[in-house]
């Protein structure tokens, strides 16, 4: 079935036996996978597969914005001031040593203007953007559910320079990641539901996540194997970018 949208819009572990070692990184990390698989059961639900298949009839509710910075009033280090101005006025006004002494201290456009000493106007001062949110997005076949965050920077702001802020949110989305914690409530005492996560031990690769009235925290570790298998894909997952840019707007 598509995956349809709100109105707002692994794998297979051969035991390891008698035989060679295998010879390169690559080659052992398959052997792990393999190891994996035979441990679960066929009617098994992926966490991380499950969510990247598109087959599913997923749906994507309760997008919201829990946090928003979109501001030109926020200080940047002298050093990005001087490097957005244009050539020529580099040429006319080179770095000395009372501003190479300058170049990490963080200022407003106008105090760095006067500073170098030109005009304001010759230094625009760009919006720092960041939006953090969530969204949970649910199968009612597999009656499971996943809180996921998303954000368009892991920095504190991300400096954009553009006329309006209108065009900088724009711009800042256009690589709009998720990270973070991951939550899911799972009601499904059919199938079982197990997360992996590859790069863990041995012992805490497989995690088998009960069925629950509640949301439940996945381990940071599977997260973020969750997270880069949704990055992975994401380009085949558009109805996330959708719900997101609808909320922003």
């Amino acid at each position: 079935m598509p995956t349809q949208l709100s109105e707002h819009t692994e794998p297979y572990l051969e035991p390891i036996n008698a035989i060679a070692a295998p010879t390169s990184n690559s080659e052992a990390q398959e052997s792990d996978a393999d190891s994996n698989n035979n441990k679960i059961d066929p009617n098994t639900i992926i966490l991380a597969q499950a969510l990247t298949d598109t087959a599913i009839s997923w749906r994507i509710h309760n997008c919201k914005i829990s946090k928003k910075t979109i501001t030109q009033d926020m200080p940047l280090l002298f050093l990005y001031h001087y490097d957005s101005l244009d050539d020529s006025i580099k040429q006319a006004y080179p770095l000395t040593p009372v501003l190479l002494a300058q170049f990490n201290t963080p200022m407003t456009a106008a105090a760095a203007a006067k500073l170098i000493g030109i005009a304001d106007d010759l230094l625009v001062s760009p919006w720092h953007v960041k939006v953090v949110g969530s969204l949970v997005i649910f199968s009612e076949a597999l009656q499971l559910a996943v809180r996921l965050h998303w954000t368009n920077t892991g920095k504190s702001t991300q400096q954009i320079y553009t006329q309006s802020a209108e065009e900088a949110v724009t711009a800042a989305f256009k690589d709009w990641q998720f990270f973070g914690r991951i939550d899911v409530l799972y009601k499904n005492g059919k199938q079982t539901l197990v997360s992996i996560d590859e790069a863990s031990d041995d012992d805490e690769q497989l995690l088998a996540i009960d069925t629950s009235a509640d949301y439940q925290y996945l381990p940071a570790t599977h997260a973020l194997a969750v997270i880069a298998k949704l990055e992975a894909d994401k380009a085949e997952l558009p109805w996330f970018e959708t719900a997101i840019l609808e909320r922003l707007e």
